[in-house]
């Protein structure tokens, strides 16, 4: 055998991206993407879809600023979403920290939802 054949060889095959879920370079868009996999835990539906989440905000040093809501003010759930939110973004890289701000400014509503989450609890 020659060194040649060693070498490994190129396939044929399409280009792909494998990189998992969540993985590159973070922007809103794709940080909002990775949000939908945040369940409220009472109501099964993501916290996206559900108009939590107000604003994504990433800096140049890769902070990510997230502010979102709750249903209601007393809801216990917010350390949970905060840790689901950190967990779902921990794959990507060139983040360095994520700053979840939990605010009651302006008061969530149900028109915040996505039509999908609508359908899903039965409001029209």
């Amino acid at each position: 055998m020659s060194e040649q054949d060693l070498e490994p060889t190129q396939t044929d095959t399409p280009d792909r991206d494998d990189t998992p879920s969540g993985a590159g370079a973070p922007t809103p868009e794709r940080i909002l993407e990775a949000l939908k996999q945040v369940y409220d835990p009472e109501l099964g539906i993501n916290i996206v879809d559900l108009g939590l989440v107000y604003d994504v905000e990433v800096d140049e040093r890769g902070g990510v600023d997230i502010r979102y809501s709750l249903t209601t003010m007393g809801c216990p759930i917010g350390p949970l979403i905060e840790d689901q939110m950190r967990a779902f973004l921990a794959p990507f890289d060139g983040i360095s920290e994520v700053r979840p701000d939990l605010v009651f400014r302006p008061p969530w509503s149900p028109e915040l939802m996505s039509d999908e989450a609508k359908a899903a609890l039965g409001i029209f």
